[in-house]
């Protein structure tokens, strides 16, 4: 079974940016879920070299993705595809360290898995109440 995972604000201002072309380098797109215990994010990165042009770092409670699509040299030659360096930024669940982050990249796309974290329980809190000492 899988679910949704919501976004923030300005990984939706980040997306609307990109679908207007507005974005400073290629378009990485991004999908998130949730598979089992797992959250998975997975990012379409076709023509790089993961070894090469990938860096995949976590930074406190971001996991933060680098990189860069290398142009190919063509004598007169037209092209739609976006070349150059690119980042994108993803909220961590909860308590998310690095030894968490597993990354693979098959076919074009890199996968990237980290644990769900549970919910964290509310409880009350018991206040004490004490007496200012008599003089």
């Amino acid at each position: 079974m899988s679910g949704t995972v919501q976004r923030s604000g300005q990984a939706l201002v980040d997306e609307l940016m990109s679908w207007m072309g507005a974005g400073p380098g290629p378009d990485v797109r991004l999908e998130e879920y949730v598979e089992g215990d797992r959250r998975v994010v997975r990012a379409d990165l076709p023509g790089v070299d993961p070894a090469k042009d990938i860096e995949l770092t976590v930074e406190g409670t971001m996991l933060r993705l680098r990189g860069q699509r290398r142009s190919e040299e063509h004598d007169e030659h037209r092209t739609e595809i976006r070349y150059g360096s690119f980042e994108r930024i993803v909220s961590l669940p909860p308590g998310t360290t690095p030894a968490d982050v597993e990354a693979t990249y098959r076919d074009g796309v890199l996968t990237v898995t980290m644990p769900l974290t549970a919910r964290l329980a509310s409880a009350k809190v018991p206040i004490t109440h004490r007496e200012p000492p008599v003089e």
